[in-house]
């Protein structure tokens, strides 16, 4: 072994021993119960709008309301809080969808409007639109030539 395939497995040893310890029993419980939590919110809401709205509008409501209040908390720098104790139970629900959006535009605002919102917003986002555009207009295209050519 010579002596830079030394350093290198001695810098691995060092990296290892000194990398920190993560609970991923505990990591699950908190994600299990803050997506929940979020997710009880949103029920919440549906359940209020549902009493005033009809069923379609209610929900509507309720998606907006949700996407709403993650950006809103995010403006206000609470849902960062909320995802450094949660963990992946803050990005699943339609409110980490709205904080993966606001969290650039916030970060880049002091490059303008055009150079900086405008460009950076849908950074964590953008590869999640494309990937999920582009997988519906598959699986509606499969859909479309099963219905037309149901013997394939």
């Amino acid at each position: 072994m010579n002596i830079k395939d030394k350093k290198a497995t001695e810098y691995q040893a060092l990296v290892r021993a000194n990398e920190p310890k993560t609970n991923s029993f505990k990591n699950c419980i908190l994600a299990f119960l803050a997506g929940g939590a979020i997710c009880s919110v949103g029920q919440a809401f549906l359940n209020l709008y549902s009493s005033f709205f009809p069923k379609d509008e209610a929900q509507v409501l309720t998606s907006i309301t949700m996407i709403f209040l993650g950006a809103f908390l995010t403006g206000l720098g609470v849902y960062d809080k909320i995802g450094a104790f949660a963990g992946a139970g803050s990005i699943v629900p339609i409110t980490g969808f709205a904080n993966s959006i606001v969290s650039p535009a916030i970060e880049y605002k002091k490059e303008g409007f055009v150079f900086g919102v405008g460009s950076k917003m849908f950074l964590i986002a953008g590869p999640v639109l494309v990937y999920g555009i582009s997988t519906s207009i598959l699986v509606g295209l499969f859909y479309y030539l099963v219905e037309v050519f149901p013997g394939i």
